[in-house]
Parts: C-alpha cells; structure tokens; sequence
C-alpha cells in the first residue's frame, strides 16, 4: 500500500476506536481499492471479491480495539483480508457443483473413490501446514501455487519487492518441506 501514511493511519485508527466513525471512512477510502484488487485477484470473482471486501472491513471495525500497536494497521488488515479470501476460497470449493458440469460417466482411467477421498485430505492436510508458515511466506505460496499468480502479480498485490517474493517462496517452501518430513 505505497503512498500511505502509517502515522497518519495510526491516528486514525485511534479516532476510530475512541467512536469516530468518519475516521474509519477516511482508512476505507485510503485502503479499499488495492485490499479489492488483493481480493479479485485471489477469488477471481467480482462478486465475491466485494464480499470478502466488505467482510474484511466489518471483522476489523468490530476487532480494531484489539490491535495493540495501531502502526501495524495496515498489516493487520491484509492479514484479515488474505483470512477471508482463503475461508472464502475454501468454501467455494466445497459448494454445490452445478448439475451439468458433472460427467454422464467415469472413464476407467479416473481415480476410484477411496483414492478420491485420500487425496481430498492429503491437501486438506498441506493447506493446514501451509496455514501454519509465517503470514508473507503462507500468503505468497498460496498466491503462487493455488491462484497461479505470476510473481509480478503476487509483489504488486503485497506491495513488496519481487527479491522478496522469491526469498518468502523459498524460505516458505523449505519451511513446507519440513512440516510436511514430520506427518
């Protein structure tokens, strides 16, 4: 979020937790285009980009007196926002499949059930590991390999370096390999 003033932020912040409400409405302003881009970019939906927007605005309203360094604002609200757009994403997934985008029939080549089922929970299972890396470094490998975002795309949306997308990719991955050696 180049071009923000996280001092002035933090005062604001402040207002808003001792009730001013235009207080909020000026962060909003300062900070909803790029949260919405972030949330477009990671559910691919316009529609419920704007839920995910809205979701992560009310969740920091209601948790803002919470945060006890208001300087740290900013990334507490990406924080929120990647939350919501992974729970959102998760539970798009899961939803119902429309009746026509099933097959009439399961050729033999496809994977028989049991096998379905173990592969459903071998990446239930990384997800949650993946959950468990420090935030940029969970964000920028599920960007990378969930959302199939170019790195260009993922240091844009962070507001970070490209050095720095591939030092959390690496750093993420090895952390990954390790939680993943300990199953």
């Amino acid at each position: 979020m180049s071009g923000l003033d996280y001092h002035y932020i933090a005062r604001l912040v402040l207002r808003t937790i001792s009730g001013d409400n235009d207080a909020f409405a000026e962060i909003y302003a300062a900070t909803y285009q790029r949260l919405y881009r972030y949330c477009y970019n990671y559910l691919k939906d316009e529609h419920l980009a704007q839920d995910a927007l809205q979701e992560t605005f009310v969740i920091a309203y209601q948790k803002m007196h919470c945060l006890k360094n208001p300087e740290l604002f900013i990334s507490w609200l990406n924080q929120i926002c990647f939350r919501v757009c992974f729970d959102m994403a998760k539970k798009s997934e899961t939803g119902c499949t429309p009746l026509d985008e099933y097959p009439l029939e399961i050729s033999s080549s496809e994977i028989n059930p049991e096998d379905h089922i173990i592969n459903i929970d071998h990446k239930d299972y990384i997800a949650r590991q993946i959950m468990r890396l420090p935030f940029a470094e969970s964000q920028v490998i599920l960007l990378r390999y969930y959302q199939n975002m170019k790195i260009e795309d993922i240091a844009d949306i962070m507001d970070i370096s490209r050095s720095s997308v591939k030092r959390y990719l690496e750093s993420g991955r090895k952390k990954l390999k390790h939680l993943l050696s300990v199953r």
